[in-house]
């Protein structure tokens, strides 16, 4: 019932329901490393280091995981063939039971903050190595998992290592009951992004052919009610900014004909990537309706606000724009990425928004400064590779079990 309710507006979550119980309708091989990532944002984190441990252990067999379908279609995407993938089971007994027997995994790695008690409890009664990486746990999370401190506690001794992305989140899982010796704050997968030369090249191409040059305002990643601040927004800047060109990018892609309709009803003149037309002057707004192009479009940018932050989502990761080197806007709602806003923040690497004025004023300054933008850029991009270093430190703590 909860699958048919999701797929009302993500009509993806239809498909593959036995997957969520783990029942297959064809055999596997076993013997996999095996690595769950959530949704789109863990995997796109965690391709850095599948490639890695690939270029290494060339004959490793990878197993991934994700809980989404937006998630799972990038798997396909991004490794294509290289490594299987299904759906995370439920935290049921028998379907956990049937996983762990269909693909025999020899090492269990879960990004982030995933905490399944019969999970767990399988690979402590069958000797399966099992880490978190990338753990991160918010106040809020840490306070609601120590109302059922028993159980945390029982589950987390089953992991062998847990590697933290910050001090902070290392000194919540051990107040929800880690144990202290095997939490060690690594630091954040999510500053080692790749950035090939070829999508920096493809994004200039796309500016110089497919925009004409115009000066281009990419807003990532939105949420419902956050695109009607920006199309207002944009509505106020063009009176002295002309040649702005507006490009959204929903988080979800089951909104995208939900946007493309506030778009035409706030009167304004919108191309859309899939349909391949070219932007002309009087295009006001170009809509991403495809998946994985995020880097891409950042590359094709001179201003990039990442979306999730002015309502209250907990924001997206800005480090992927601020690595392409485009200088970085978010809102005030950075709930899940307080470490790294806080980090740019005073490092004067990124601008934060408090409101739609806010807005306005910091993209007229942009605008009118192309000296300060181009800095806040490179202090963007010097503030990720400073960072850089995490997935080189949990290579070297997985190898043991690789």
């Amino acid at each position: 019932m909860r699958l048919l309710w999701r797929s009302i507006k993500a009509p993806a979550y239809r498909h593959r329901w036995h997957e969520r119980f783990a029942l297959y309708n064809k055999e596997f091989s076993s013997g996999f490393l095996w690595f769950h990532a959530v949704s789109v944002g863990e995997a796109e984190a965690l391709f850095p280091l599948l490639k890695q441990i690939q270029l290494l252990h060339p004959d490793t067999k990878l197993l991934i995981t994700t809980t989404t379908p937006t998630g799972s279609a990038r798997v396909k995407t991004v490794m294509q063939d290289t490594v299987t993938h299904v759906y995370l089971p439920y935290d049921i007994p028998d379907a956990i039971s049937r996983f762990m027997i269909c693909f025999k995994p020899r090492l269990a790695v879960m990004m982030e903050t995933e905490i399944w008690p019969n999970l767990f409890s399988y690979c402590g009664n069958h000797d399966i190595p099992l880490y978190i990486i990338n753990a991160r746990l918010s106040e809020k999370s840490a306070k609601g998992y120590q109302k059922i401190a028993g159980l945390c506690h029982s589950a987390l001794a089953n992991v062998k290592a847990i590697a933290a992305q910050t001090e902070e989140d290392a000194g919540r899982f051990v107040i929800i009951g880690a144990d202290p010796q095997k939490v060690n704050n690594l630091g954040n997968i999510k500053f080692d992004v790749e950035i090939t030369s070829s999508t920096l090249a493809k994004g200039l191409a796309i500016k110089a052919e497919l925009f004409k040059n115009r000066f281009v305002w990419l807003i990532a990643s939105t949420h419902k009610d956050e695109e009607k601040i920006f199309l207002d927004s944009y509505k106020i800047l063009k009176e002295t900014i002309p040649e702005l060109l507006l490009i959204l990018v929903p988080r979800h892609p089951e909104r995208f004909p939900l946007v493309k309709k506030l778009i035409e009803k706030e009167h304004l003149s919108v191309v859309t990537r899939t349909s391949e037309e070219l932007v002309d002057n009087v295009t006001d707004v170009y809509l991403v309706d495809t998946m994985g192009e995020l880097k891409l479009m950042y590359a094709a940018a001179d201003v990039a606000f990442i979306g999730g932050s002015m309502v209250p989502t907990g924001g997206h990761n800005i480090l992927e724009a601020s690595a392409v080197g485009v200088p970085v806007m978010f809102g005030p709602f950075m709930d899940n990425f307080k470490e790294i806003a806080r980090g740019v923040l005073v490092e004067n690497a990124a601008l934060q928004c408090q409101s739609a004025s806010d807005i306005i004023s910091s993209m007229q300054l942009l605008y009118q400064q192309p000296e300060y933008r181009m800095e806040l850029a490179k202090r963007g991009k010097a503030f990720v590779e400073r960072n850089q270093g995490a997935i080189a430190r949990i290579c070297s703590m997985l190898k043991q079990d690789i």
